[in-house]
């Protein structure tokens, strides 16, 4: 149990008052990055964007700069449609690309098909088509073991792509894979989503400029990722080419997505973009994750399952081993049943949480 922490604060007529810290802000995890807290620079600008009033519903000076930001990293006039989460994000951006009878092809390991509780199928009123594949990332002759039926009313019809960059196994798909999904899709009269919840990952691990393996690669629709990254909440949807997102002005707001102070998720992207933020502290994560794997991947018992191209290590561990770790470190299984588990890194994970981490997987290996 963790000891109960007081810290001063100040109330609106700066009289000082004593809250309750709840936790121990020193502990840090390998279960997810979402469990990070905010950036210190996406405070600050929460903060500076906090005085005063602003049009509501997006027609703030913030969501404004947000969209010539925005227009400026991918190469292109975009539109972009903040959101509440991720979830938010995906549904709404697909919403926008499909008609009523439309399907999406993705990965079965696809977030948009395990973690996101039928939202799409539900809320969103589509289809998924998933594909199993080895590394979570599809290709051209994956996506063709669904993208079938075109014209059959008795098929949901395949009219979209969903990838994920990362992809949930911690993969990153290069430039040329994503062109080329991009443009088999488009052959065949289908609209490309990215769901790039880590995009950040995913530019910092490639070193190449976003709009590589975005915009000019073909994709139509992107999930801007922030919450994984350092900021309070909030995603925003692109419209990489507008003109095959349809209606994304009336589906936000259908959808419950619509903030109504949306100032406060502009300002917390625009701090993520100003000086790289976003890529420095992607980096970061990466960097850890590559450390924690060189740190335990030749031990006895360890065998990594994925290639670690941005913030995740998936590995498989001796019975029992887990377990013993979870006593002191919160982690995820992955696949319990191959004793499978996923370690994350965050843009605040220090060398010495991989240190101390590393020394409690030999530790529980020799023991």
């Amino acid at each position: 149990m963790h000891a109960l922490f007081l810290t001063a604060t100040h109330n609106l007529k700066g009289i000082v008052n004593f809250d309750a810290q709840l936790h121990d802000p020193s502990v840090s995890s390998f279960a997810s990055d979402n469990y990070s807290g905010i950036h210190p620079e996406v405070l600050e600008a929460l903060v500076a964007a906090n005085g005063g009033h602003q049009t509501a519903y997006g027609e703030d000076v913030y969501t404004a700069r947000l969209r010539e930001e925005m227009s400026t990293l991918f190469g292109k006039e975009v539109d972009v449609f903040p959101v509440f989460n991720g979830t938010g994000a995906n549904v709404v951006g697909l919403q926008s690309l499909l008609p009523r009878w439309g399907a999406v092809v993705c990965a079965a390991t696809a977030h948009i098909n395990n973690d996101e509780n039928g939202a799409p199928e539900r809320v969103g009123g589509m289809k998924l088509l998933s594909v199993p594949t080895p590394d979570g990332k599809l290709t051209p002759e994956l996506i063709d073991m669904e993208a079938w039926g075109f014209g059959d009313e008795h098929r949901a019809q395949p009219l979209a792509v969903s990838i994920t960059q990362t992809t949930e196994l911690g993969t990153c798909y290069t430039p040329e894979e994503v062109r080329a999904i991009c443009d088999h899709a488009h052959s065949l009269g289908m609209k490309v989503h990215m769901d790039g919840a880590r995009l950040a990952n995913a530019a910092a691990y490639l070193g190449v400029p976003v709009r590589e393996f975005t915009s000019d690669a073909g994709v139509d629709v992107l999930s801007f990722g922030g919450t994984k990254n350092g900021i309070m909440f909030g995603e925003v949807i692109v419209a990489l080419n507008p003109t095959a997102a349809d209606g994304l002005i009336y589906l936000r707001k259908m959808n419950m997505q619509l903030a109504s102070k949306m100032r406060f998720i502009s300002a917390q992207v625009l701090a993520l973009l100003r000086d790289d933020l976003w890529l420095r502290s992607a980096g970061h994560a990466n960097a850890m994750a590559a450390k924690l794997r060189a740190a335990v991947e030749d031990l006895p018992g360890v065998q990594c399952t994925q290639a670690t191209e941005s913030n995740g290590i998936f590995a498989i561990l001796p019975e029992g081993v887990a377990d013993r770790l979870r006593q002191d470190f919160k982690f995820y299984d992955w696949d319990p049943a191959a004793r499978e588990v996923r370690w994350m890194c965050s843009f605040d994970t220090t060398e010495a949480d991989i240190d101390m981490f590393a020394a409690a997987v030999r530790k529980e290996l020799q023991g």
